[in-house]
């Protein structure tokens, strides 16, 4: 938590220049390692199977769209539906097996406390992304508190429509589990695919650096899972410094 403005001493601030003065000597860069190549791959798959649905589903679920294209083409697209579910379902959980702490660790943080920092934050978001150069955001933790809330609503909503998706899945193939069962099982598939919509559309426009200060973060998972040491400092301040004064995952790169 932010107890207001970092002190830096004059002796702390030569040794800050001296190392900056050193590294441009070297030719090198400090970077934080922040997302594993599991999680990068984990991310990648759902997040593309993921969109894949959303746009099979529109085919499958809505009649209109599913006349303009014909009985033989919908059933082709159901039938991949129901393969991307599956990959939609079982990717994560196996991830989740193969890593349970780190599943701990992303809850740990998604129902993390907010700070006076973190609705500092909230508060100045949107004027922040159109105005960047002229608001300056207070530190954040290893999870900003925006993102902390829409992430959980797409594990949320990832989670209902996985689980409902089952039940559609199994309810057509396996199994009748009557009319009034499905009927419920697909208009909290419906409410999912409409928060997931939402929230993922917002996680698309940031992650993917449409907005002037989220340039480059789509390398954060789509690239090496590293952040360069002034950008980690810049948007998540607090994480940053720790992760620099213990030095485990920081690594150098040639600049």
């Amino acid at each position: 938590m932010s107890k207001g403005p970092v002190m830096v001493s004059a002796e702390e601030t030569a040794k800050n220049k001296a190392f900056m003065e050193q590294m441009a000597a070297s030719g090198t860069e400090r970077y934080i390692r922040r997302h594993s190549k599991q999680a990068r791959w984990t991310h990648g798959i759902t997040i593309i199977a993921c969109i894949l649905l959303c746009i099979s589903g529109l085919f499958v679920f809505v009649p209109a769209l599913a006349a303009a294209v014909g009985a033989d083409t919908v059933f082709a697209i159901r039938m991949s539906h129901r393969v991307l579910g599956v990959i939609f379902v079982l990717v994560p959980l196996i991830s989740a097996i193969m890593a349970p702490k780190g599943v701990k660790h992303i809850f740990k943080n998604l129902f993390d406390r907010w700070d006076s920092d973190d609705k500092k934050w909230m508060m100045l978001f949107f004027p922040y992304l159109f105005m960047a150069k002229w608001i300056h955001m207070p530190d954040q933790r290893e999870v900003k508190s925006g993102q902390r809330f829409a992430d959980g609503m797409l594990w949320f909503s990832g989670a209902l429509m996985g689980i409902t998706g089952v039940f559609l899945l199994l309810g057509t193939t396996l199994f009748d589990f009557g009319g009034g069962v499905y009927g419920v099982m697909l208009f909290l598939h419906d409410i999912g695919f409409l928060l997931i919509a939402v929230f993922g559309l917002a996680h698309i426009f940031l992650g993917a650096g449409i907005f002037q200060p989220y340039r480059g973060t789509a390398k954060l998972m789509f690239g090496d899972g590293t952040v360069s040491e002034s950008d980690a400092l810049y948007h998540w301040g607090h994480w940053a410094r720790q992760e620099i004064a213990s030095g485990e995952n920081v690594i150098e790169k040639k600049a």
